[in-house]
């Protein structure tokens, strides 16, 4: 999840389109973020809207499609996939009650046609398509939701199952402490599903739309999603529309190549002259023939290092901590941020201002590692080992030498240790490290999405980080909505950065090559999502004659 710097010089020249989306990424989540989800029926949406059908699509230009992709080993099994592009590969192979909305990231009907909300918030009662169907044609129903969501529960790897943990029961059977049959995930029937909540959420549908949620069946060959795997073999996946898919009808591509390749020079050869249609991975543009082709945006996302907690670790002591994060020379540390992030969720209008970290004093730090070393019974002239564990880049290797050269003036040495970045995540578990770097991409418009990374409970805590004031103000913010619900997630907020659990550095920016005169069906958002269901050739492409190097 690490930050991708190869292509800066270029985005620097062209900061005017970021600041430009982050303003239309603060509106769109300001829009999404008070609303009160109704307890009426929700009328059946059929198809995908007008969002790709502005134009008719020629069949003619849909059998192939091509995207380039990082070179990375991916996950397609949604239960435990981590990663933002397995996600994207993930939601068009599997299908949930609800998907995003390619262009405002609302949830749409996807297998869900309509729900209703008891008078308590608590029960949920989703009626399903009738129509739904797996890739070999099997019925699609209640059952399967149910099944694939328990299974996601029992999953010991699954780094989104405890968003379930606002089902009843679910965080007992989760934890290995409850039955299967005692969670409140029920089929009435087999186009009727019923979920009990052990409080009110409000936000249920927005985390639905997450793959981690989508019905997946253990047999890999069998989707439920636009699209099937037909193979995947030496850096590159073959998937063909799915045609016992309820929708089908609007799913215009007949078949996508995603093929892996981290060579910028390359791939920008490879979009010139025709031969790829989008460019999600690693590319010089300044070779590339038309520039406007590069898509720049503002993500909801967070670029961040946090403490690890470790047994016996000096470095459990928030007030060592504190000390730390006084000396921090942030302007430096955020040189190379186009958005710079001095708390950790993203700025949402109409989210209370939390107090971040934006000015460095040494001295202060000084008196505060002081005073630390002296309540934790210390000698002042003990100096204080940290182990930094950071991805092997040439980028972390400088953010973690500003924090060592920085640090060391208030008696603490710095060890910097690397992992190749394809192993950096599932290292961090068993890295006996003390401070990690992450970036984190909101997987639904809501503070919730960067705070859960801190619950006790929580499958995604990497850091093992507990604090129970924070715990009971995550759970008393899910009993209300609007103004009262976004004070409470601040305050719990707020208390994380007091403890100095966290740096924030900035908040990333995206960016996709594809030339939207000649492909529809895909937009800029704030997730980096782009479901694959959408997309079409609008007229065909003539390949330029090789006039750019390799």
């Amino acid at each position: 999840m690490g930050s991708n710097f190869n292509k800066i010089d270029f985005i620097k020249k062209r900061c005017f389109v970021l600041f430009a989306t982050a303003l239309c990424t603060a509106a769109l989540v300001s829009q999404t973020h008070d609303d009160v989800l109704p307890d009426t029926d929700i009328p059946e949406i059929d198809g995908s809207g007008e969002f790709f059908e502005a134009e008719a699509v020629d069949p003619a230009l849909q059998r192939n499609f091509t995207i380039i992709v990082p070179a990375h080993e991916y996950d397609l099994n949604p239960h435990t996939a981590s990663y933002s592009s397995e996600s994207q590969i993930l939601s068009s192979l599997y299908e949930g009650l609800f998907s995003y909305d390619p262009v405002t990231l609302e949830p749409k009907n996807a297998l869900a046609v309509r729900y209703r909300i008891s008078r308590n918030k608590k029960r949920w009662t989703f009626t399903l398509r009738k129509n739904a169907k797996f890739s070999d044609g099997s019925p699609l129903t209640a059952r399967d939701v149910c099944d694939a969501w328990l299974d996601l529960l029992a999953e010991p790897r699954a780094p989104y199952s405890s968003l379930l943990d606002i089902v009843e029961g679910a965080a007992a059977y989760r934890s290995g402490k409850g039955r299967r049959n005692a969670v409140g995930i029920r089929a009435l029937s087999d186009t009727t599903l019923v979920v009990e909540l052990a409080s009110p959420a409000g936000y249920l549908p927005r985390v639905l739309c997450h793959s981690a949620f989508s019905v997946y069946k253990k047999d890999t060959s069998v989707s439920s999603g636009a699209f099937s795997m037909q193979r995947n073999s030496n850096g590159e996946m073959i998937l063909i529309k799915n045609n016992n898919y309820w929708d089908a009808e609007h799913t215009h591509i007949e078949r996508i190549a995603i093929v892996q390749s981290d060579d910028a020079d390359e791939n920008a050869f490879l979009f010139n002259t025709g031969s790829a249609d989008w460019i999600a991975g690693n590319v010089t543009v300044q070779k590339l023939l038309d520039k406007d082709c590069a898509q720049i945006n503002a993500e909801f996302a967070t670029e961040y290092l946090f403490f690890k907690s470790r047994k016996k670790s000096v470095w459990n002591n928030p007030d060592l901590r504190a000390a730390l994060l006084e000396a921090v020379p942030w302007d430096e540390l955020r040189s190379q941020a186009f958005v710079k992030a001095p708390t950790l969720v993203y700025p949402i209008n109409g989210y209370p201002q939390v107090e971040g970290f934006t000015y460095t004093d040494p001295d202060e730090g000084a008196s505060l590692m002081s005073d630390a070393k002296k309540k934790a019974g210390i000698p002042q002239n003990r100096r204080l080992p940290l182990v930094i564990g950071i991805p092997d880049t040439d980028y972390m290797k400088k953010q973690a030498a500003i924090l060592a050269d920085a640090w060391k003036t208030l008696g603490v040495d710095v060890e910097v240790q690397t992992s190749p970045i394809k192993r950096y995540l599932e290292s961090i578990p068993s890295w006996n490290a003390d401070l990690f770097s992450y970036t984190w991409i909101g997987d639904f418009a809501d503070p919730l999405a960067f705070l859960e990374l801190f619950r006790s409970a929580s499958t995604l805590n990497v850091a093992q980080w507990k604090n129970a004031e924070y715990d009971k103000l995550l759970g008393e913010a899910a009993l209300y909505t609007g103004e009262e619900r976004t004070k409470l997630l601040a305050r719990a907020e707020q208390i994380l950065l007091d403890s100095g659990e966290v740096l924030p550095v900035s908040h990333p920016v995206s960016l996709n090559v594809i030339d939207l005169e000649t492909v529809g069906g895909w937009s800029s958002n704030a997730f980096d999502i782009h479901p694959f269901k959408y997309l079409y050739k609008k007229r065909k492409t003539s390949p330029l004659p090789n006039i750019v190097s390799r």
